[in-house]
């Protein structure tokens, strides 16, 4: 019979107490499935079924305090980004949390803008809180952490560290030579903020597959952004710098798309057209990038699914499933929108 809760009367708390004398088994015997101790291994697979299932019909919820207690641990790992409300953060973060979910973890996330002190600070104040692990996002990792670390667009090889990281050379390939079958050969570049961690690995690639494959990097044709704006700005200003110089381009090769969209305002301004005048790319496919006018071509990073692999390799590593590698290549996809075209004849 289904009880019905009276006004203002508090949700009954079913306890795993109750779960067991529902079953007719020991506390012991439920509490070792539903919490997946290694002496649930000699329980029938029936069993462990029929346990589930009554805890998901009787709305159990486990205490989280007593599992802490008894398992000595606090199921919480914390997570250290350059910025949170980003166009690249923003979906990683929703990787982590998504796989974190299904495991019944927590996760506290710290936000440091490149600041070292604060860095520093918050890495020793998750660390006190009782962390079991941290992910980094876009951020340098300095020495070697006290706790298992994932730092994705790592690029420090550090004892206790596994690296996520993009395949750049693979990156600059496609994205060059989609540029060079589209007959561009004044190409201008965006070079990322150095305080980015896939900045330098990025222009290295590019710089190196640009030589493999006869494409001429003109210092004329190249800007530095050095700032680290999250809007459109990150582009902006340093196309119309691009502009200013007056030495002609056919396409832009931007740093991420948040700066290829700033582009492309600051070429419309010009009264040129994207891509009838100028080809602009991208980087990362942020969820934007395919709903701007023009869609964006991009290269394509799987932001939701390195959170996830982020927290995965964190977890097994957490609790002694695997040896922990030290990086894991992730491959990136060419996306071909609205944004690039064959270069015009007049250039």
């Amino acid at each position: 019979m289904v009880q019905v809760k009276k006004p203002g009367q508090k949700p009954q708390v079913i306890t795993l107490k109750a779960v067991a004398q529902h079953l007719g088994l020991t506390p012991g015997t439920v509490s070792a499935v539903l919490n997946d101790s290694p002496s649930a291994r000699s329980i029938p697979p029936e069993t462990k079924n029929r346990i589930r299932a009554a805890a998901k019909e009787l709305n159990y919820r486990p205490n989280f305090f007593a599992r802490t207690l008894r398992n000595k641990r606090t199921y919480t790992i914390g997570v250290i980004a350059e910025e949170i409300g980003d166009s690249y953060s923003s979906p990683i973060i929703s990787g982590i949390e998504q796989y974190l979910r299904k495991r019944d973890y927590f996760f506290l996330t710290v936000v440091h803008r490149h600041d070292p002190a604060l860095l520093s600070r918050y890495s020793q104040l998750l660390s006190e809180r009782g962390v079991e692990g941290i992910i980094t996002v876009d951020t340098t990792v300095q020495e070697a952490p006290m706790l298992p670390t994932v730092a994705i667009a790592g690029h420090k090889k550090l004892k206790g560290i596994t690296n996520i990281v993009l395949d750049h050379k693979r990156a600059a390939v496609l994205a060059l030579n989609h540029l060079k079958d589209l007959h561009h050969e004044h190409i201008a570049f965006m070079k990322g903020n150095p305080v980015s961690s896939d900045s330098a690995e990025r222009w290295d690639a590019i710089c190196q597959v640009a030589a493999e494959i006869g494409i001429n990097i003109d210092p004329e044709l190249t800007v530095q952004i050095d700032t680290d704006d999250p809007t459109p700005m990150l582009g902006y200003p340093f196309t119309k710098q691009l502009l200013a110089r007056q030495k002609p381009f056919t396409a832009i090769f931007a740093y991420n798309d948040i700066s290829a969209i700033g582009a492309i305002r600051a070429l419309m301004e010009k009264g040129l057209r994207v891509p009838q005048d100028i080809s602009v790319l991208g980087f990362d496919d942020i969820p934007g990038a395919a709903f701007h006018t023009p869609s964006l071509t991009t290269v394509r990073q799987p932001l939701n699914r390195m959170g996830e692999v982020a927290a995965q390799t964190l977890l097994d590593r957490i609790e002694g499933k695997k040896e922990y590698p030290s990086e894991i290549a992730i491959e990136p996809e060419l996306v071909v929108r609205e944004s690039t075209a064959n270069a015009p004849l007049s250039c």
